[in-house]
């Protein structure tokens, strides 16, 4: 079995509509992953339509470029760069594009890869990285920061109440010898966690926490939700599927402030055609995975899509 067939795309039929394609339309999928949206948005597509994938794991860059279509650009790089990449590609930014999809986090494929570290399912080496070409890995970073900073990432990114004692156990330990794999840390972060809730590892937060922070999944989020404003065409969309409430509370707020105008005084003397004009319209509610769906893919359950739209710019 390949790993573009193991891998379910979350919220498929969801997304694309919301995307509402356009097939003469020039579209961007922010995270390939393994390709779910971006082949359902080239079906979509006409001939003159193009579409411009990137990714910041090489896995999914080399998957990527085996689609052999005249519309697909595909580059290695993180969303965050979203404007260069559209220059890159000879696409000019100020002419806009229809629609930008961002599938956040983690996907399948690196979770239920055992040497990339992801999971504590599997002993491997503690790397958590999603771009395996740069960077340093979560064994790394462990082995060179103090008890303060670890217990930062954990608590805010994992959202752990024993970060504290996980952190301190954490910097004992290699005091005697560092920390490489994922079992080892795995079994320290189980020794510090005196409860957790039922049916739930007591590593999940930590490991949900150092993947955060190694990949800065919410810095690199934070970076690109402006320039897709700046990117996208009067009437272009926006579709944005996030698995964790840290990600979704980013999303909700950026399209929640771009959606309203600033606040001004009351009873300041203006006019309406000088009142502070919003970048989006809101689009429908939060769209959660289907009961079916989840049951079919349980990595589904968490998933919310938030949608806006490109407002137009009223005439001076």
């Amino acid at each position: 079995m390949t790993l573009s067939s193991q891998h379910q795309t979350v919220l498929l039929r969801e997304a694309i509509e919301a995307l509402d394609i356009k097939p003469a339309g020039t579209y961007v999928d922010g995270t390939f992953g393994r390709g779910g949206h971006s082949r359902a948005i080239l079906e979509r597509l006409g001939p003159e339509g193009r579409l411009l994938a990137l990714d910041r794991d090489p896995q999914a860059v080399a998957m990527a470029r085996e689609t052999r279509d005249q519309r697909l650009t595909v580059m290695h790089r993180r969303f965050s760069g979203l404007a260069e990449a559209l220059r890159l590609a000879g696409m000019k930014v100020e002419d806009g594009v229809d629609g930008v999809l961002l599938d956040i986090g983690v996907s399948s494929p690196q979770l239920d890869q055992g040497e990339r570290g992801f999971s504590f399912r599997y002993d491997a080496p503690l790397d958590m990285r999603m771009d395996t070409t740069q960077g340093e890995t979560a064994a790394q970073w462990l082995q060179r920061v103090g008890v303060q900073e670890i217990t930062e990432v954990i608590r805010n990114y994992g959202e752990e109440r024993f970060a504290f004692q996980i952190a301190k156990k954490i910097v004992a330990a290699r005091g005697e010898r560092p920390l490489t794999t994922t079992g080892e840390l795995a079994a320290l972060v189980r020794s510090a966690v005196r409860t957790r809730e039922p049916g739930k590892d007591a590593a999940t937060r930590t490991f949900q926490a150092l993947r955060i922070h190694i990949n800065q999944e919410l810095e690199q989020l934070a970076l690109v939700l402006p320039q897709t404003v700046t990117v996208l065409k009067q009437g272009g969309r926006l579709v944005v599927i996030s698995f964790h409430s840290l990600e979704d509370r980013i999303v909700k707020r950026f399209m929640r402030d771009e959606a309203a105008p600033d606040h001004l005084p009351r009873k300041l003397p203006l006019r309406v055609v000088d009142l502070p004009q919003p970048c989006l319209r809101l689009v429908g509610k939060p769209v959660k995975a289907s009961a079916a769906e989840v049951a079919a893919n349980p990595r589904a359950r968490s998933a919310v899509m938030r949608v806006a739209e490109k407002l137009a710019r009223r005439a001076a």
